[in-house]
């Protein structure tokens, strides 16, 4: 497998959002964790509601129900590896579809999330083009599916799955990574794993 064409199309100043719908649900009893109930709605409404006003364009990356979710945003192609590769594997399906300097990744799960994260997130980047990316860090922990992310850098993700690696975080160690520390308000990193609360919260 060669590089990934992220050229495909040009880039071009603003916001691109991935919502990492693709998993196999392990930890919600093999069910898919977005479309779980929470609070009357499915959980993929609620971060969409969130993630939507603070970007230019919207995709959801996800490997089944893809119907569903395609009724709600733009879907990206399904991952190209097989056994659920994990969301380094969303991200490289999802490559040729970003053409914005950068994206908002988010995971499917937390419908609390801050607002204003993407303004959040950007200063790092903004001051040091060495950055490849900014992560949230909470007081319950390091958020790393809540990052802002290069597309120039994503190319890079080939040769790190391929060499049987998937851990996010090692996959930022290598590019150059920096965390960003927000108080959690209200909640915001709230994330919905298994199916009974979701269901009755």
């Amino acid at each position: 497998m060669g590089d990934l064409p992220t050229t495909a199309r040009p880039q071009q100043p603003g916001l691109s959002a991935l919502i990492l719908a693709g998993g196999e649900g392990r930890r919600a009893g093999g069910e898919d964790k977005g479309l779980l109930p929470w609070r009357g709605r499915r959980l993929i409404e609620h971060v969409i509601e969130r993630v939507q006003p603070q970007v230019d364009t919207l995709y959801i990356s996800c490997n089944r129900n893809r119907d569903v979710y395609a009724a709600l945003a733009p879907i990206t192609s399904a991952d190209s590896r097989t056994g659920y590769q994990g969301p380094l594997a969303g991200l490289e399906a999802a490559c040729p579809l970003l053409r914005h300097e950068m994206v908002l990744v988010v995971p499917c799960d937390m419908p609390l999330l801050p607002l204003d994260l993407a303004t959040r997130l950007a200063p790092p980047l903004r001051d040091n083009p060495r950055l490849q990316v900014s992560y949230a860090k909470s007081p319950s922990g390091h958020q790393y599916l809540c990052a802002l992310i290069r597309t120039s850098s994503l190319h890079s993700i080939v040769t790190f799955l391929d060499s049987g690696r998937r851990a996010v975080r090692e996959w930022y160690q290598e590019v150059g990574a920096i965390p960003v520390c927000i108080e959690e308000n209200e909640g915001q990193f709230l994330n919905v794993n298994d199916i009974a609360p979701a269901a009755n919260t």
